[in-house]
């Protein structure tokens, strides 16, 4: 399970900044939440091909690429819940406040790829 979490670490940290950096580019004209859904929705897609081969080293199924997306709904949820904390109540910048979120739903993310991927 180490090595499968920092494998997902890796898979997950290379995701993570390209959803941040589409994330940085969307906020030069939308607002932070909008902003941060689309980029949400991209890294979806990179996420779950690198977490199917890479991570858990299974085969791609359209069961669980259907089932993928659940996570996400759930992580996306509690990532918008933080910045929404962190922005909206603690005034913290949006470009900062990302980072927050993703250190608050990596480890519920992991848990439940786990279990939809194994």
């Amino acid at each position: 399970m180490r090595l499968e979490f920092a494998r997902f670490l890796l898979v997950g940290a290379t995701n993570t900044l390209l959803s941040y950096l589409l994330y940085l580019l969307l906020l030069t004209f939308l607002a932070y939440l909008p902003a941060y859904s689309i980029a949400y929705c991209a890294g979806i897609s990179i996420s779950y091909f690198m977490n199917v081969r890479f991570v858990f080293k299974k085969r791609v199924s359209l069961a669980s690429f259907l089932k993928f997306p659940i996570i996400y709904a759930l992580q996306y949820a509690l990532g918008i819940m933080v910045l929404w904390l962190l922005v909206g109540k603690a005034g913290i910048s949006p470009a900062l406040a990302i980072i927050g979120a993703i250190i608050v739903t990596i480890p519920v993310t992991f848990m439940a790829s786990r279990f939809v991927l194994k």
